[in-house]
């Protein structure tokens, strides 16, 4: 089950994006297999040489809910070489510039995996650029598909 952030290739320009691991508890996992997440309104940040996945949305697993009490938007710390991160934390220096989680999944060895990107916020006529882009090619294919 892959969870995607959809809004995050709307309100961002994608520069490079990388494969981390997460720190999940038991309930979590069997949740995410679900399809129980949301990363609408998470981020990552750097604290203490560590990366962070800050608000994302895990649901209680129903048949361990009442042995689970923790928080569903905690903080999740993310897993990455220490090449990776040293190389993120150069580039979050930069102006503008943040990471932020575009997927959640699972790899073939069947552990969780987050791709985050490092991301620039788009401006205003940004989004309509693409937005007017996105219906050319839409209007084409469909005149293409008529013919």
């Amino acid at each position: 089950m892959n969870i995607v952030n959809r809004r995050a290739r709307h309100e961002y320009h994608i520069l490079e994006t990388l494969e981390a691991g997460i720190m999940l508890i038991g309930p979590e996992v069997k949740s995410i297999r679900a399809g129980q997440a949301n990363l609408s309104e998470a981020h990552c940040i750097i604290r203490n040489e560590r990366l962070l996945l800050i608000g994302c949305h895990i649901s209680a697993y129903k048949p361990a809910a009442m042995n689970n009490a923790s928080d569903r938007t905690r903080s999740r710390e993310l897993l990455l070489h220490k090449k990776e991160l040293q190389k993120l934390i150069g580039k979050i220096k930069e102006k503008g510039i943040t990471i932020i989680p575009l997927k959640l999944y699972f790899n073939a060895r069947g552990y969780a995996k987050l791709e985050v990107a490092l991301a620039k916020g788009k401006k205003l006529y940004d989004k309509r650029q693409d937005s007017k882009e996105r219906d050319i090619k839409r209007d084409l294919e469909r005149n293409y598909k008529v013919k």
